[in-house]
């Protein structure tokens, strides 16, 4: 059985960077909370995402608040919660895949950035704010610090429904029975698509997949985050690469084992002197996705205490999220960088 909960807390579903930014905010400030998570913390789709955070693109965005904050609140959250190991390398781009394609950016020295790049591009933009997170890490050491703070964790613990009482969210049903609260924030990444009627039809809310290879090499081939219209990498100081691919229908043991060969044989072509490298994993996460491509974040229109928190830019804004959100959810005052990510732009019944 659940350890026994008081019904005045708030209920955290989902213990990936998003879920567990909430809920360590949420601890800091004084709260009663709960994590809920239906493995461990960091093992859904936060342990499969490339991990990079960068500012915004300079295109207009309703997340374009939370975005410019966010390399500010990651640094923060350096600052707040010891080891969690903020690769701030910068990153540099070129050939379609600009993140910052602002003449400020663009630079002529591309080899001195990556030396061992095998054709450096005449023009690329380096961004030397830019850095990288392990987010399954991330994830833990922040449910690690709101357990420290007072947060009951529950992990291994499938959450199968909303608990409505008079209309109001009043906790939620779980494979190890209720628990009482008095709001809920859904943070449950893709799960969150499938997990409550309350997320919107499949159009509104929906996944799709994607692929990180790991592969281990000599440490120091490649220094930063290094992103072309086809290809990504970075790599971490024990020499482990971590490269997203495109889902192509991945399945088989046979199939993963084509895509990372695919994967050195991109790595190949891009870097010089390579050397030996050998595969490590080939993992599929499926990744939460909404229609016009923006975050929810916000109260549930319909269903009083029922917070929804649900995006594909979860790493990237996890750290920002998680504190205005948490101050937000406290306060009961609308927190104007969420704005453009209300759920109540939808239809969700």
């Amino acid at each position: 059985m659940l350890q026994r909960t008081t019904g005045d807390g708030h209920i955290v579903v989902g213990a990936g960077i998003v879920g567990a930014s909430v809920a360590y905010h949420l601890s800091a400030l004084g709260q009663r909370v709960t994590l809920i998570e239906s493995g461990e913390p960091g093992s859904g789709v936060s342990g499969r995402s490339f991990g990079w955070v960068g500012r915004p693109p300079g295109i207009p965005s309703p997340t374009g608040a939370l975005r410019h904050i966010a390399q500010t609140e990651y640094r923060r959250l350096e600052s707040e919660i010891p080891d969690l190991n903020i690769l701030w390398t910068g990153s540099l781009t070129w050939d379609g895949f600009n993140p910052h394609p602002t003449p400020r950016y663009a630079v002529s020295d591309a080899h001195a950035r990556e030396p061992r790049l095998r054709q450096p591009p005449g023009t690329a933009y380096f961004s030397p704010d830019d850095g990288a997170i392990d987010p399954a890490h991330v994830a833990r050491r922040l449910v690690s610090t709101a357990r420290d703070l007072g947060a009951v964790v529950h992990a291994d613990t499938p959450v199968t429904g909303l608990v409505v009482t008079d209309g109001r969210i009043a906790g939620v049903r779980t494979s190890r029975g209720n628990v009482a609260g008095r709001s809920v924030i859904l943070a449950a990444g893709a799960g969150s698509a499938t997990l409550f009627p309350p997320i919107g039809r499949h159009t509104v809310a929906y996944t799709s997949p994607a692929v990180l290879v790991r592969l281990r090499a000599e440490a120091g081939l490649v220094r930063g985050i290094v992103g072309t219209a086809d290809f990504e990498v970075r790599q971490f100081p024990d020499g482990t690469l971590w490269c997203p691919r495109e889902y192509s229908g991945e399945q088989t043991r046979a199939d993963r084992d084509a895509t990372a060969r695919a994967t050195i044989a991109d790595l190949e072509a891009h870097f010089a002197r390579v050397g030996r490298v050998e595969p490590i994993s080939v993992e599929v996460g499926w990744r939460p996705m909404i229609a016009d491509g923006e975050p929810l974040i916000g109260p549930h229109p319909d269903l009083p205490g029922l917070t929804l928190a649900v995006m594909h830019q979860g790493v990237t804004l996890g750290a920002a999220v998680g504190r205005v959100l948490a101050e937000e959810l406290v306060s009961g005052v609308a927190a104007s960088e969420l704005a453009g990510c209300r759920p109540a732009r939808f239809s969700l019944n």
